[in-house]
């Protein structure tokens, strides 16, 4: 996949690489709620790890959320 995912509108799978376009959109959230809960939500440090430019997937976005809620 390139730069050229619509965040907006296409699907999000646990697949789905991060791209240099993405977007905290309603389509993200959508996604980001159906894997880690009702109480999901965007905060400033999980948003700058999304977009600090390592690969990473949408699956591992989901883990990361779910890891800094429950830290072990």
């Amino acid at each position: 996949m390139t730069g050229d995912f619509d965040w907006h509108s296409a699907k999000i799978t646990r697949a789905t690489p991060v791209t240099p376009s993405y977007r905290n959109t309603q389509n993200v959230r959508r996604f980001l709620v159906a894997q880690c809960g009702a109480d999901f939500k965007f905060d400033r440090p999980f948003m700058a790890w999304i977009k600090d430019g390592r690969p990473k997937t949408m699956g591992d976005v989901a883990d990361e959320w779910k890891r800094r809620r429950n830290p072990k």
